[in-house]
């Protein structure tokens, strides 16, 4: 199945959740009125918000409804897929990194709490970790999200693609000072497990972070399909998904796994 993907490099009103509703809303409507629009439009991390993480008790979407709604609202008004990045969501006492995703019809279809937790960011200060995977299906098709830092941990990659995940969605505020290791992490990442990996970082700054931008989308052989540069934009590609069964019979990596030994 051939998708066509658009990752929506922006920059993120730190604080300030009806400024990025709008900043989103539009960038959406922009990128749709192409005639070759995309099939899945995919946001930043946090982009609600930005890592205001002192105020998140009064900004957080309380259960994540408002966003929810803003989604599957614009879903349905472009006919699109949107994996919507990240969001600051408030539950049960608990605030969590959450991406929510709702697919072309308005249904909410996967949300995903971020599990490993970024202590250089002070995530752990006030943030909780998720407990489950990123899995989701959007027509069909088995697919999995993760949030930035996720992908230093090969091994909760790997756990979804085993699943049957053949692209891997990660969204991400990732700082500019490490733009070396989120090309070589995600490129690694693409190769090791033969899927795609469909990447979108933030642009622009916080009172304390530059970030990087160069949202990628790469093919199972690691091969970079698109990438941005450091400025807005949307990056994009169209991405075959029976691409990664071809690849998996030329280096059949997974039947040649030995789980018993690792």
């Amino acid at each position: 199945m051939k998708m066509k993907v658009a990752c929506l490099q922006m920059d993120i009103s730190f604080g300030k959740p009806s400024e990025n509703y709008k900043a989103v809303e539009d960038f959406i409507h922009e990128v749709c009125q192409s005639e070759a629009k995309p099939d899945i439009i995919v946001l930043p991390e946090m982009w609600t918000t930005g890592y205001d993480l002192t105020n998140l008790n009064h900004s957080a979407d309380h259960e994540g409804i408002e966003t929810v709604e803003f989604l599957k609202q614009l879903a349905l008004k472009y006919h699109v897929h949107i994996v919507g990045g990240s969001v600051a969501t408030k539950a049960n006492e608990q605030l969590l990194n959450t991406m929510i995703s709702v697919d072309k019809k308005g249904t909410h279809v996967q949300n995903y709490s971020k599990l490993h937790l970024f202590k250089l960011m002070d995530e752990h200060k006030y943030l909780a970790a998720g407990s489950e995977k990123g899995s989701f299906i959007l027509d069909g098709e088995k697919l999995a999200g993760v949030i930035c830092y996720d992908i230093r941990f090969p091994e909760w990659i790997r756990a979804h693609v085993l699943e049957g995940a053949k692209a891997v969605f990660v969204v991400a505020e990732w700082p500019s000072p490490r733009l070396d290791h989120w090309r070589t992490l995600l490129q690694a990442r693409a190769i090791e497990n033969q899927c795609f990996i469909i990447a979108c970082n933030r642009v622009g700054s916080d009172p304390n972070n530059d970030f990087a931008g160069h949202s990628m989308i790469i093919d199972p052989w690691g091969k970079i399909l698109a990438e941005g540069g450091d400025r807005k934009e949307s990056v994009e590609a169209v991405i075959d998904l029976s691409e990664v069964d071809k690849v998996r019979e030329i280096i059949p990596i997974f039947s040649d796994r030995k789980p018993e030994y690792y």
